[in-house]
C-alpha cells in the first residue's frame, strides 16, 4: 500500500465482491500481527475466506482511496445473524460480530470505532434489538472502545473454546420515538388520509412533509397508491414513501419497487437519554454569541432555505412556507453570530416527552472549532430544561461525518428507514 493511510479518509461499507480477497487477507494478518494465529492454525484458512463470509453473513469493510481512482481495504468486521454459520453465542434477535480487524498501518485513527459504528447500524436495518461479540481479558484496550459504545458486560454468557476463556459484551438498541413521534416534531403543512396512510404535502418542502406514513392497511394498496400519485401530481412533485418496520401493509415496499419506486435515501434514527446533564461549557448560555427564540428569525430562515424550493412559489411564498413548516411543532431555535454574521443554527421541537434534534448547520469559515458539537449540546439543554426525558435526530445513513459527531455525543442507532420515490409522471 503506497498511500499514507493516517490521513485518508475512511469509508465503511458492505463488501463488494472486489473487496472480499483483500478482506479475508487483512483478517488472517491483523490476526498474525496480534499473536493470535499460531504457525500452521487451520483457522487461518476460516480467516481468509471473506468470500463465504460475505454470502451468509454480512461482511464490512473499512477502505481509503489510494489516489488513482480506487481504494485500500484497511479493515474488515462481520455480522453473523443468529442461527447462521458464523454466529456462536447469539440469541434470537441479536446478531453476533466477528473476526474484527485493522491493518497495522491504518491502526490508532478510528477505523475499528468507524466498523463497529456502521456494523450497529447495519444489525437496527436488520431488526436486531441486541448486538453481541466475545473478546479476551488482555483485550483492555478494545474493552474501553466496547464500553463507550455502549455495550455491558455479560458475564453470565461468557464461554470456553478449548482453554481459552471468552468475554461476552451486548449492545441493546435504544427504544425509537416511532414515526408518529417523529412527524409531531416536524409536521407537514396539510395531511391527506388514504386509507390509513398518511400523505404528507408541504409544497415539496423537504421530503420529510412531502412523503406517505403508510400505517394503515388500505383494502386496495394499488388502488390507494393511484389516489396518492393523482395527488402528489396535483402539486406537481413526485411520490415519496418513507419504508421502514412500521410500514404497512408488511408487502408494500415490494410494490412500491416493482412500480417505479427507487431507493433515494436511507436515514438512521438516533437517539439518546437526557438524564445526564450537560458537560461543562455546554449550557446555551456558555456558547459565545448564542441566540435562543420559540420562532426562528429572519437569519435563521433564510440560512436553512437556502438552496431549497417549494412548488411554484416566490420567495415570498417560499418564506412563508418555510416559516409555517418550521413553526408547525413546539421548537426552540438556536443560533450563533459573529460578527453580525449567523455562523451557526439548529432547531429543537418538542412531542411526547421527546426531543427531536434538526437542522444543525455551521458556516464553512467556523468549521472543526467545535461549533456544531456545542450547538447540538445547547439543543439538548434546552430539551432537558423543557422536560424531555429523550432525544432523537435523524442523520443519512451515508453522512459518516455526522455519524461520528453524535456518536460522540452519545447518540446510538435506533431505527433505519428508506425514502422511495417515482418521479412525476
Amino acid at each position: 500500500m503506497t498511500a499514507d493511510v493516517t490521513r485518508l479518509p475512511v469509508a465503511v461499507r458492505v463488501a463488494r465482491g472486489e473487496d472480499e480477497q483483500a478482506a479475508g487477507e487483512l483478517t488472517a494478518q491483523a490476526y498474525q500481527a496480534d499473536g493470535l494465529l499460531l504457525a500452521a492454525d487451520p483457522y487461518e484458512e476460516e480467516l481468509r475466506d471473506a468470500h463465504r463470509r460475505a454470502r451468509e453473513a454480512t461482511l464490512l469493510v473499512a477502505a481509503v482511496p489510494t489516489g488513482d481512482g480506487r481504494d485500500a481495504v484497511v479493515g474488515s468486521l462481520t455480522l453473523a445473524p443468529y442461527g447462521s454459520s458464523y454466529a456462536e453465542v447469539a440469541e434470537p434477535e441479536e446478531v453476533e460480530l466477528r473476526m474484527l480487524a485493522v491493518a497495522p498501518e491504518a491502526r490508532r485513527r478510528g477505523v475499528a470505532e468507524e466498523l463497529l459504528q456502521a456494523a450497529l447500524r447495519e444489525a437496527v436495518d436488520g431488526g436486531a434489538r441486541r448486538v453481541v461479540l466475545s473478546t479476551l481479558d488482555v483485550m483492555t484496550g478494545a474493552q474501553r472502545l466496547y464500553a463507550r459504545l455502549g455495550f455491558e458486560p455479560r458475564p453470565d454468557r461468557d464461554w470456553h473454546h478449548g482453554d481459552v476463556h471468552l468475554l461476552v459484551h451486548v449492545w441493546t438498541a435504544p427504544a425509537a420515538p416511532g414515526v408518529l413521534v417523529e412527524v409531531a416534531t416536524w409536521t407537514p403543512t396539510q395531511v391527506v388520509d388514504v386509507d390509513g396512510w398518511r400523505v404528507g404535502l408541504s409544497g415539496g418542502l423537504t421530503r420529510r412533509a412531502n412523503s406517505v406514513v403508510a400505517l394503515g392497511e388500505p383494502a386496495d394498496p394499488v388502488a390507494a397508491l393511484e389516489r396518492v400519485e393523482m395527488l402528489y401530481a396535483d402539486q406537481g412533485l413526485p411520490s415519496v414513501f418513507r419504508i421502514g418496520h412500521e410500514t404497512r401493509p408488511s408487502g408494500l415496499d415490494a410494490v412500491l419497487e416493482a412500480r417505479g419506486y427507487g431507493v433515494v435515501t436511507r436515514t438512521d434514527v438516533l437517539v439518546r437519554g437526557l438524564d445526564v446533564q450537560p458537560e461543562p461549557g455546554a449550557s446555551p448560555r456558555q456558547v459565545a454569541g448564542l441566540h435562543l427564540s420559540d420562532e426562528p428569525d429572519d437569519d435563521w430562515l433564510e440560512d436553512w432555505l437556502a438552496g431549497k424550493s417549494s412548488s411554484g412559489s416566490s420567495a415570498a411564498g417560499l418564506r412563508g412556507a418555510g416559516r409555517a413548516l418550521l413553526t408547525g411543532a413546539p421548537a426552540r431555535y438556536l443560533s450563533v453570530h459573529d460578527g453580525g454574521r449567523l455562523v451557526g443554527r439548529v432547531r429543537v421541537a418538542f412531542a411526547e416527552g421527546w426531543a427531536g434534534v434538526s437542522c444543525l448547520a455551521v458556516d464553512p469559515s467556523q468549521r472543526r472549532r467545535g461549533l456544531g458539537r456545542a450547538l447540538t449540546l445547547a439543543a439538548l439543554d434546552e430539551a432537558r430544561q423543557a422536560g424531555a426525558r429523550r432525544a432523537f435526530l435523524q442523520v443519512e445513513a451515508a453522512n459518516s461525518g455526522a455519524a461520528r459527531l453524535y456518536a460522540g455525543l452519545g447518540f446510538r442507532p435506533a431505527q433505519r428507514y428508506a425514502y422511495r420515490e417515482r418521479p412525476l409522471q
